[in-house]
Order: structure tokens, then C-alpha cells, then sequence
């Protein structure tokens, strides 16, 4: 490894794993692909690891349509069972078919990203770990979410999951506090004190 401190998790051989640390992990995103693409990818690794999931991010890229999230929804029974033949992506039946149940509920909730970022009210939560095993697997912030998330018909959505995909959004900042990036995650993308949400995703100016 380099001589650039990480997370413990990041720190390691597997470049894709250290590169989605570096530029990825942790930075507030608003972006709707990107959120829906995050949300199925965590939902995909519950029972299997992040590295695993991670490897085949590109694979799942192709196989939903870059996620786009209208035309997920609409997914039939054969586009379903044609995914289900796809070695590039984990097959199995409840997790592919959640992503189609989830891009129904995002688009009847009109922007995931509205929606996940009033929780925090559009400020990263920046946690102060010593230690990557002082990190909780959920909070009652995930719980939350989880609750009212499973409440609106999304699937794979436990609180241990969501608190992952907060983590990987930006929403939580949860990088150790001797990591290099940590302040990366503190600057979120966008002035989120003076940026309200639209119904189509799109921001404006308060």
C-alpha cells in the first residue's frame, strides 16, 4: 500500500476497493442515478461482501439500464427472468426483482433525493471514529429511514443496509478520523443550506 492514510477498509490491494474510498465514500451525492444505483448496490450485497458487489458495479450498470430509473419500473416477467440469466450480476430472484419494486417507489416518491436528504436536513452527519469497529452497523437514523422506506413499498431496505447506502451517499461521514479524506466528506458538493428540492430532482435556489 501507499504511504496515503484510509479507512481500514479502503486500505488494501484491491484497487477498485481503495479508489471508491478515495473518490467516492463518504461525499454527498444528490445525484438520482446515482442514489438509485447505490441503494440497489447495497441491497445487493446483503449476505455477500462490498468487494464482491463492487467488482460487478459495471456489470450492473448494463444490465439496468444505467438506472434509469423509468424504465426500471416497467421491467416485465421476461426482462426479469432474462436478468436472472445474467452471470454479471448477482442472481438472485428477490434482489433483482427488488430493484424493479424499488424504481416504482422512488418515482412515486418523486426524488430520492429530497427524500433521503430531509432526514439530515441536507447536512452530512460527520461522525468522529477513532476506530473503524467503533463504526454501528445501524443508528436510529437508519432505523428511521428503514421504517418509513419499507412503509412506501421499497425492498431490501433493512436498517443495516440503509445505513450503509448513508455512508456510501455522503449523508453520513463516517471515514476514521486519521483518514486522509475525512474532510473530503465535510465539503459536501452542493450548498445544501440553500438549496431546496424539487419534485423532479432538480435543485433550486432558496
Amino acid at each position: 500500500m501507499s504511504g496515503t492514510v484510509r479507512c481500514p477498509w479502503g486500505d488494501t490491494n484491491d484497487a477498485l476497493m481503495r479508489r471508491y474510498h478515495d473518490t467516492q465514500w463518504g461525499r454527498p451525492c444528490n445525484d438520482e442515478r446515482e442514489l438509485f444505483e447505490m441503494l440497489t448496490l447495497e441491497g445487493a450485497q446483503a449476505g455477500l461482501s462490498w468487494s464482491t458487489v463492487l467488482h460487478k458495479r459495471e456489470a450492473y450498470r448494463a444490465a439496468f439500464d444505467d438506472y434509469d430509473i423509468v424504465k426500471i419500473a416497467e421491467y416485465s416477467e421476461e426482462k426479469i427472468a432474462e436478468l436472472l440469466q445474467n452471470p454479471g450480476i448477482i442472481r438472485n430472484r428477490l434482489k433483482i426483482r427488488s430493484v424493479v419494486t424499488n424504481a416504482q417507489a422512488t418515482l412515486n416518491v418523486g426524488s430520492l433525493s429530497e427524500f433521503i436528504w430531509r432526514y439530515v436536513d441536507g447536512i452530512p452527519v460527520v461522525n468522529r471514529w477513532e476506530l473503524q469497529e467503533e463504526m454501528p452497523a445501524r443508528t436510529d437514523l437508519s432505523d428511521r429511514i428503514s421504517k418509513d422506506m419499507k412503509g412506501l413499498g421499497f425492498k431490501f431496505v433493512g436498517s443495516t443496509i440503509i445505513y450503509s447506502f448513508l455512508q456510501a451517499i455522503g449523508a453520513v461521514n463516517d471515514h476514521v478520523a486519521a483518514c486522509e479524506f475525512k474532510g473530503i466528506g465535510e465539503r459536501p458538493r452542493l450548498p445544501w443550506a440553500d438549496i431546496s428540492w424539487r419534485n423532479d430532482g432538480r435543485s433550486e435556489k432558496r
